[in-house]
């Protein structure tokens, strides 16, 4: 079901507020418009996950509400965007992550996660380990900003991969073409 898009209906659960962090917001019009640059820019913050409860099913579930910027990971600085009361939700329902080399370990007693790991995660806020993004039209004004996108870095990848086999071609052509006299 990964990748697949869900229809939820019920209310979150904000005291459960988990946080993934530290990520870059992803804004696919600025991504269009900086398609191709080296670097892209950068505003730190977290990944809002929210418990849940889907009133049609009976579970509660975690919800990926989407970005915001570090100054506004504490609650207490967005409370206009903490939505109340019964809505309709649209995600894209996502699976537990492998931590990747070099990335640190989750640290459930401090709510500082660093990857989707459904299973502490959802022990952590008391809810079944089925985890879904929500799409950017469940953005509210002064809450996280839906809509998780992956990032377009093509124009990177092409100019690393690009120069690591140049780089690799002309030692190749040094150690074994270009021999020098009397070696």
């Amino acid at each position: 079901m990964e990748y697949r898009p869900v229809k939820v209906r019920g209310h979150f659960d904000h005291s459960k507020e988990l946080y993934i962090m530290p990520r870059t917001m992803v804004d696919p019009v600025r991504e269009a418009r900086e398609a191709g640059r080296i670097s892209s820019s950068t505003e730190s913050g977290a990944y809002v996950i929210t418990p849940f409860h889907c009133s049609d099913l009976g579970v509660t579930i975690l919800v990926n509400r989407g970005f915001v910027p570090r100054k506004k990971v504490n609650p207490d600085t967005r409370q206009k965007g903490q939505v109340v009361g019964e809505v309709d939700l649209v995600g894209i329902v996502r699976l537990t992550e492998t931590r990747k080399p070099f990335v640190p370990e989750n640290s459930p007693q401090e709510n500082y996660w660093h990857y989707r790991d459904l299973e502490a995660m959802a022990k952590t806020a008391g809810t079944e380990p089925i985890f879904i993004d929500a799409d950017f039209k469940s953005t509210v004004p002064g809450g996280p900003i839906g809509g998780v996108t992956l990032r377009n870095e093509h124009m990177q990848y092409i100019i690393t991969w690009y120069g690591l086999s140049t780089a690799t071609l002309y030692m190749w052509f040094q150690k074994f073409l270009r021999r020098t006299p009397g070696a």
